[in-house]
C-alpha cells in the first residue's frame, strides 16, 4: 500500500465516530472478526486508526476498498448532506429492456472513464434495488480528488437519481450522458417530482387505492394548476418540550426550545406538492406546509398556545 492510499484510509477511518466504529467496520466486512479483536478500541483514536490501517495493508487493500468504506460512512450520515433529485425521461416509443445492474455498472463506469481520463468510480449495492455510486472527479491533467467525491443514489425501478456534491454541477452533462446511454433517456433534469410521472411499465402498483387517495388529497390541497414560485420557507420554533415519556432533562426545562427550520428549493411549492405522490411523505402534509399559499407568507413563528 502506497502512502497516498494509506493516508486516504487514515482520514476515512478518522472521521468515523467511535460510537459507530465497530458497526461501520463490520458492515464494510473487509477486516475479519479475528483481526478486529486484535485492535484495542480503548486506546487513543489515532492509535486505533493506525492499527486499522496496518490491518488494511496486511489484507492488500485497494483504492476500491477504501471507497467502499467511505460510501458506508456516507450512508450512515446521509442526513448531513443536501441531496438533489434528477428525473430521467424516455423518448416516446422507446422500448424498456429488463434491467441488468451489473451491465449498468460496467457501462456507467466505461462512459465516464472514456470521457475523462482521471476519474474513479465505485459502486455499492443497497436496499430496494438501489446502488450507491461514488465518483472522484479529476481533470485531464490532475488525478481524482478522493476527498471531494460525488455521490449518486440510483433506484433501478424508478426514473430518479439522487446526487450530493458541491462539484457535481460542472460534471452534470457527463453524468447525464452515462445514464442516457444505458437507459435510453432523453434528458436528466433537475426539478420537482410532478404528479404526472410516466412510470416505468415494470413497476407494479401494489396499492392502487392508496395511490389514488394520495393523488386526490394532494390535488384537493394544491389544486391541479402550477404552484406560485417560491424558493424558501422559514419556521422559527419557540415551544416547550413535549413527550409521552415522564421525566427527563428537557421535560423539566422552563425555558422554551428555540430552533430555526428552513426549507429551500428552486420551486418549493411544487416540490412539496410532489412529496406524497412520490412516497416520500404521508398525505395529507402538515398544515404548516400546506398553508403557505393561503396565508401568503413564508415566515412563521410556532409558539405554545
Amino acid at each position: 500500500m502506497d502512502e497516498t492510499l494509506a493516508e486516504f484510509f487514515r482520514r476515512t477511518i478518522l472521521k468515523i465516530p467511535m460510537t459507530e466504529m465497530m458497526t461501520i467496520l463490520k458492515t464494510w466486512n473487509f477486516l475479519s472478526e479475528n483481526q478486529l479483536q486484535t485492535v484495542n478500541f480503548r486506546q487513543r483514536k489515532e492509535s486505533i486508526v493506525q492499527d486499522l490501517v496496518l490491518l488494511c495493508e496486511e489484507n492488500h487493500a485497494s483504492l476500491n476498498d477504501a471507497a467502499h468504506l467511505d460510501i458506508i460512512y456516507t450512508q450512515f450520515h446521509r442526513h448531513q448532506k443536501i441531496w438533489d433529485v434528477f428525473q430521467m425521461s424516455k423518448a416516446p416509443g422507446d422500448d424498456i429492456d429488463l434491467f441488468d445492474m451489473e451491465q449498468f455498472k460496467s457501462s456507467f463506469k466505461k462512459i465516464l472513464q472514456r470521457a475523462l481520463k482521471n476519474v474513479t468510480v465505485s459502486f455499492r449495492d443497497a436496499e430496494e434495488n438501489s446502488v450507491w455510486i461514488r465518483i472522484a472527479w479529476g481533470t485531464q491533467y490532475k488525478k481524482p480528488n478522493q476527498y471531494k467525491p460525488a455521490y449518486v443514489v440510483y433506484y433501478s425501478q424508478t426514473p430518479y437519481a439522487f446526487t450530493s456534491s458541491s462539484r457535481l454541477k460542472s460534471n452534470l452533462p457527463l453524468l447525464g450522458q452515462s445514464f442516457e446511454t444505458h437507459n435510453c433517456t432523453t434528458s436528466l433534469q433537475e426539478g420537482s417530482l410532478g404528479l404526472d410521472i410516466n412510470m416505468d411499465s415494470r413497476i407494479i402498483h401494489e396499492n392502487k387505492v392508496e395511490k389514488e387517495r394520495v393523488q386526490r388529497v394532494t390535488q384537493e390541497i394544491f389544486g391541479d394548476y402550477p404552484q406560485p414560485r417560491l424558493e424558501f420557507a422559514q419556521y422559527k420554533l419557540e415551544t416547550k418540550f413535549k413527550s409521552d415519556l415522564n421525566g427527563g432533562i428537557l421535560a423539566e426545562r422552563e425555558e422554551p426550545l428555540r430552533c430555526l427550520v428552513k426549507f429551500s428549493s428552486p420551486h418549493l411549492l411544487e416540490a412539496l406538492k410532489s412529496l406524497a405522490p412520490a412516497g416520500i411523505a404521508d398525505a395529507p402534509l402538515s398544515p404548516l406546509l400546506t398553508c403557505i399559499p393561503n396565508k401568503g407568507k413564508n415566515y412563521f413563528k410556532i409558539r405554545d398556545k
